[in-house]
This record gives structure tokens, C-alpha cells and sequence, in this order.
């Protein structure tokens, strides 16, 4: 639910809607004031902040944030949040309750996923958290987390007829959304969602071997305990008949893996943000790296100490998906939940695009 900073209400359960590129001017009544609109995702892995104002081609960002938590750091074998990564966490979420204050923004909504929804101290940390920092987060649903983000990023989906595919790989979980858009706003048909993400299949099988082909036999076991807990998908592809066609990511492994494609010398949102990319590129460059050595990741540009130990498991999940669904080229969006909420809200407000 969202919620005006001045006078949220303390959380409880569980509730659901980006960016968009120009295409019409929004159709904004008179009588609406120009506010200004908050999104805020706590994820497994990272904790991000979106604060803006609507404007005529979607909205202008004011300010934003971004951290790598891992607040799911060893989830996977204790079925608990730590204490360093809930203070980790709050830590973050202390420097986004700052910016919601210092920029008076008007309505906010904040929300947590898989992580908080697997733990069983989850809702004690939500409660923490407010009581902490004033900010009243909501664990949503997975259903409602690949809306969102379907949301935030479909305007970077290729133009084209049948069906396509938009997933979201995320530290706890990834989404898979079967949508309709030929016929303008769109219409999800089907959706998914697997129990791994890059934090949770990382723990779940490390890739951390010192001889390479060690390396190269885990990652192989990463790519096949995603592909058999895609399987119930596929089926369900298999089924409707669908055919599989254009396809687009949002996620820090795509992003990441767009700018090794580009070559760049450090990550430029500009230039990977609705690029299209061709599969076996990205195969290519997943192959490259579940060969290399965590120090050796780490030593590449876009990749860092940061995500050189989480990297190779967000490869395994990607290639999963191009197992699943092989289409010949790869949209990457560096756009998701964050987006899909500020839309929401605006819409809410009366503006429309």
C-alpha cells in the first residue's frame, strides 16, 4: 500500500504497478498538483530508491539511490535473516528515509521481496525497519513483483506480433511473464516464478572451485537446478503452443552482461538501457565467465568486487531462460519495480500517458 512519509501507517501485509519512452503526451486534469512520487525496492541483493515528478514523456528523477545489501545472505541455510544483514539493510534504509524527508515527497511506496517473504523473522524486520526509519514496507507477492516490473519495463519490449517473454532475475527468486502486446498496453497471459536468484544459487551450489573445470562442472549444476525448476513453465509453454519470440530482462546480471558486450570502461545506463543484444553473445560471455576465478571477475570492468562472486550464478539463470525460451536476440532493460510503482502511483493520481 502506499503511504505519505508524513503519516504512514505501520506494516503489516502483503499488496501490488516505470519509465516509459515518449510516445504521447500525458493527459494531466488541471486540478492536479505536481507531486512528488517515491519507489522503494529492498530486495535480496540490493536496495534501491527512485524518488520523481511526472512530466510529459513518463517522469523526471529527482534523486535515487542504490546499495548492494544482500539481506538474504545465508537465508538459504538457516531460513533467517542475520543480524548483519538486517543491519546492513536498515543502514540503507536510513539513507533512503533521509532523502524522502530532504526531497518532501508526497507518496511513497516501499516494498520487499523474496527474501523477507522466505524468512521467518521477515515481518519482525518489516517492523524493525519502521520503527527505525519510519518507512512502512509491504512484502509483496511474487505474482504482484513480476507485474511491476512487466510495468516498469515493457515499454522496451521490441515491436512484433505474438506473445513475449519478460523475466526478472533477482538475488532471491526470478520471474518469468508470458504477456500479449500487440494490441497496445500489456496483457499478462501467464507468469512464474523459481525459487532462485544469484544469492540464493549461489549458496545453493558455490562457485568458488580454484581448478576450472571444477568451475565449469558447478556451473553446470547451476544452469540445471533452474532449468528443472523451470520445467513446470515449460510445460505450460508446451501446452498453449507458444512459440517462442522476443524477449526482454531486467536485472543486474543483463545490465552487467550488456556492458561486457559493449566493452565499456564502466557501467553507462545511457547505453545499455534498451539495447538489444543477440543471445549467443550473451551465451558467449556466461560461458567466459563461469570459467574464471572470482578474482579474475573481479578484475573486470562493470563487474568488481561486488558482484564477482554473484555474477556467474545470475549467468546460469539467463542461459536457463534461453534454454526455455531461445529467441535469437535479448532486450535489456536497466528498469523494473521501481519504475512500475512510480507509474502506479502517478496513474493513481490522474496521469496518463
Amino acid at each position: 500500500m502506499a503511504h505519505r512519509p508524513a503519516s504512514a501507517a505501520p506494516p503489516s501485509g502483503v499488496s501490488p504497478g516505470g519509465s516509459a519512452r515518449k510516445t504521447a503526451p500525458p493527459v494531466v486534469p488541471k486540478n492536479i498538483p505536481c507531486r512528488t512520487y517515491a519507489a522503494l525496492d529492498l530486495g535480496t541483493n540490493n536496495c534501491r530508491l527512485l524518488i520523481a515528478r511526472p512530466s510529459p514523456e513518463g517522469f523526471v528523477v529527482v534523486d535515487a539511490f542504490s546499495r548492494i545489501v544482500r539481506l538474504g545472505e545465508g537465508l538459504s541455510a538457516s531460513g533467517r535473516l542475520s543480524d548483519a544483514a538486517m543491519d546492513r539493510a536498515v543502514s540503507a534504509l536510513s539513507i533512503c528515509a533521509d532523502k524522502l524527508r530532504r526531497r518532501r515527497v508526497s507518496l511513497v511506496r516501499s516494498v520487499a521481496t523474496e527474501a523477507c517473504r522466505r524468512a521467518a523473522n521477515g515481518r519482525e524486520f518489516i517492523r524493525r525497519v519502521y520503527h527505525e526509519t519510519g518507512i512502512a514496507l509491504e512484502i509483496i507477492s511474487p505474482e504482484q513483483e513480476a507485474r511491476l516490473a512487466v510495468t516498469g519495463c515493457h515499454a522496451l519490449l521490441e515491436a512484433g506480433e505474438g506473445p513475449a517473454l519478460i523475466f526478472d532475475i533477482g538475488g532471491g527468486s526470478t520471474e518469468l511473464v508470458l504477456i500479449e502486446s500487440s494490441t497496445g498496453a500489456p496483457r499478462v497471459i501467464d507468469w512464474f516464478s523459481a525459487p532462485w536468484g544469484v544469492v540464493s544459487l549461489s549458496e545453493s551450489e558455490p562457485h568458488i572451485d580454484r581448478d576450472r573445470e571444477q568451475r565449469l562442472a558447478s556451473y553446470a549444476r547451476m544452469r540445471q537446478r533452474v532449468i528443472d525448476a523451470f520445467a513446470p513453465f515449460r510445460a505450460v509453454l508446451g501446452e498453449r503452443g507458444v512459440k517462442p519470440g522476443r524477449l526482454l530482462g531486467t536485472s543486474g546480471t543483463v545490465t552487467t552482461l550488456a556492458s561486457l558486450h559493449l566493452d565499456l570502461p564502466s557501467y553507462d545506463r545511457r547505453a545499455v538501457d534498451g539495447l538489444i543484444v543477440p543471445s549467443d553473445a550473451m551465451r558467449a560471455i556466461s560461458t567466459r565467465l563461469s570459467g574464471m576465478s572470482v578474482a579474475e571477475r573481479a578484475t573486470l570492468p562493470c563487474i568488481g568486487g561486488e558482484r564477482a562472486d554473484l555474477v556467474v550464478a545470475g549467468c546460469a539463470i539467463l542461459e536457463a531462460i534461453l534454454d526455455v525460451w531461445p529467441a535469437v536476440r535479448l532486450g535489456v532493460a536497466d528498469r523494473g519495480i521501481r519504475e512500475g510503482i512510480l507509474r502506479s502511483l502517478m496513474a493513481r493520481d490522474g496521469h496518463s500517458w
